[in-house]
């Protein structure tokens, strides 16, 4: 999946889940997707790729970064608590939309 897809994808979900809200708290080029004002995912580009930034368990983290050559540690966040998703073959929409609802359930549960 190329990189305007994959943020496209995780966008569209995004929007669909209750009191979700974009903003641009860092400037125009970073995207922030928060709910109960608390961030759940970051849209931007790193080294020229779209990629998006996520909150996920720590467990979940590290199986999914062993998984996926194209999830790391987030960029610039809680290498534990957060990944960063480039985009690449292997990647489908389901796990783009899965991993954009699960980091939103983590931050509405916390």
């Amino acid at each position: 999946m190329n990189g305007d897809r994959l943020q496209a994808l995780a966008r569209d979900r995004a929007e669909e889940l209750p009191g979700a809200a974009m903003s641009h708290p860092f400037g125009p080029e970073h995207e922030v997707y928060k709910v109960r004002g608390k961030v759940f995912m970051l849209l931007t580009e790193l080294d020229g790729d779209p990629v998006l930034t996520l909150k996920a368990e720590p467990e979940d983290a590290t199986a999914l970064r062993s998984a996926y050559p194209q999830i790391s540690p987030g960029y610039h966040m809680n290498k534990r608590h957060w990944i960063t998703v480039r985009p690449g073959e292997g990647l489908v929409a389901a796990l783009a939309r899965g991993l954009v609802t699960d980091s939103y359930r983590l931050v509405v549960a916390g």
